[in-house]
């Protein structure tokens, strides 16, 4: 349907807007080879809509790591806005894909580690509750939490935070991991925003969801 020549031309007309590369994404819907010529010129908007139009099913454990390596060249916000394109659209939406995503927890890869406690907050941060591997995650997120990489830390406060919200058996023990490790306390949150200090958070958010 459209060279690369075009695509890219398409991308600067389309100016900022991550709306507009979903456009031009569903026009596509997908095309493989686009695909790898797109993420191939290291550019951020065109790899944005590289990880919307590639085929998942191209997509093995050797791929995923070539990836989080290639990312690198790009700016730590534009590569954490890849990973979330690439953890919503392709990586969440096969089950194969979502077993090879549970086993980035302990992966050298910071960009690949974020996804995974990304993938695990996406899997709670709507209420659900009954998963059976809540008590590790919450036992690994004690351990590692104040020691982990910046970027992995957001991912899983985050995840901590909606599990203290929604799953009570949990909610005392991530006030304590919050209240230990004194992650965000002293950050100044603007107004309408949720703190992450993770106390705060639960606090936050639950009265948020009782109303």
């Amino acid at each position: 349907m459209y060279t690369f020549t075009q695509l890219m031309e398409m991308i600067d007309k389309a100016g900022t807007l991550s709306g507009n590369i979903k456009k031009i994404a569903k026009e596509i819907k997908k095309d493989h080879q686009l695909s790898i010529e797109l993420w191939d010129s290291q550019k951020y908007y065109p790899r944005l809509l590289s990880v919307l139009i590639l085929d998942r099913k191209e997509l093995t454990i050797e791929k995923i790591e070539a990836m989080s390596m290639d990312v690198l060249v790009n700016d730590q916000k534009e590569q954490n806005h890849i990973g979330d394109w690439l953890l919503a659209n392709q990586l969440s939406k096969s089950k194969g894909l979502k077993t090879m995503l549970e086993g980035f927890e302990d992966h050298s890869s910071v960009f690949l580690r974020r996804l995974y406690w990304y993938y695990q907050a996406r899997l709670r941060w709507t209420g659900k509750t009954n998963y059976s591997n809540t008590a590790e995650i919450v036992d690994s997120i004690d351990v590692k939490l104040e020691f982990e990489d910046p970027e992995v830390q957001m991912a899983m406060n985050f995840c901590a935070g909606w599990i203290g919200v929604f799953d009570d058996t949990y909610t005392d023990q991530i006030i304590k991991i919050g209240e230990k490790t004194g992650l965000y306390k002293d950050d100044k949150v603007p107004k309408g925003c949720a703190p992450m200090y993770l106390p705060d958070f639960i606090e936050y958010e639950k009265k948020r969801f009782e109303k």
